[in-house]
């Protein structure tokens, strides 16, 4: 484990996925879910090379046929500490015998923390170390607490979205998405309160860019936690029917396959793709209390 802090926030990650696993402030009060295995047992996952699911856990390049599974194998594989200083730390994941099994190209992948007063930037580093193009996507999923929520009792949370009625799409078809059917998402000028049942058909995904902050209220409407991104997709998510008291708000580039895909991985919906040499960076933030 890895601790950086400033005189707003201590902030530990873990070399395991390079996984954010606590967030409290000078009070010593935590924003993060503790992943409790009886609800869920992840705090703030790195999603690589998928967000989501391929369709059967398959997918294709070149005509031949791998597997991975939901989410990709990033947040259950060993991190290396690149650099660290007070505030920031950067860790680093290659490609190696084992990922090429299943995922057939060579890239770095660099995940860092910087604090800055009371914010987390959390930075992507994708580089292609490949001679051929390279296809991935990578994305975040943090649990955050809800405010009064208590464990073993019906989950309420208010979130307030920077769009005031943004369309969803569903990704319940055995974890991949249902061409045919999508809604709009009805808020009060932005204020959207969510319950379990909010998520009977898995996590309310966003897609087309159509949100770039999304807050998480607490008494009196006041944000707790803002998150911030510039990500094509975003899902929110809580489990259903478990009575967990957290909310994940999850900055993604890409999502699952439309159901029944079985086209090449580059093709997919929502994919990136590095020339060789080239490199992806991206950000999105974290912003505890006002």
């Amino acid at each position: 484990m890895e601790q950086i802090k400033n005189d707003k926030l201590t902030v530990v990650v873990s070399e395991h996925g390079a996984e954010l696993v606590s967030i409290k402030d000078n009070a010593g009060k935590e924003y993060l879910w503790q992943a409790d295995p009886a609800y869920w047992n992840r705090h703030a996952p790195i999603l690589f090379p998928l967000v989501c699911s391929v369709w059967h856990d398959t997918y294709r390049v070149n005509g031949k046929e791998y597997h991975l599974p939901r989410h990709g194998f990033a947040r259950d594989t060993d991190f290396r500490l690149i650099a660290r200083g007070d505030a920031q730390a950067v860790f680093g994941l290659h490609d190696n015998a084992e990922t090429l099994k299943n995922y057939p190209f060579h890239f770095n992948l660099g995940v860092s923390y910087k604090l800055e007063d009371n914010k987390i930037h959390v930075v992507w580093h994708v580089e292609n170390t490949d001679d051929q193009t390279i296809y991935f996507q990578i994305g975040g999923h943090p649990a955050f607490n809800v405010p009064g929520a208590v464990a073993g009792e019906p989950m309420k949370a208010t979130l307030r979205l920077d769009n005031v009625s943004p369309i969803r799409i569903f990704g319940d078809v055995e974890g991949c998405i249902d061409k045919g059917r999508h809604e709009v998402v009805k808020t009060d000028k932005g204020i959207w309160n969510v319950t379990e049942d909010t998520f009977k058909d898995d996590a309310v995904i966003f897609d087309h860019s159509q949100l770039h902050h999304v807050e998480l209220l607490g008494e009196g409407n006041k944000p707790v936690v803002a998150v911030d991104f510039k990500t094509p997709a975003v899902g929110i998510w809580s489990p259903c029917g478990k009575h967990a008291p957290f909310v994940c708000i999850e900055p993604w580039y890409g999502v699952s396959d439309y159901a029944d895909y079985d086209g090449e991985f580059g093709d997919r919906y929502l994919m990136n793709k590095l020339l060789p040499g080239s490199s992806f960076m991206s950000e999105y933030v974290i912003t505890i209390g006002q």
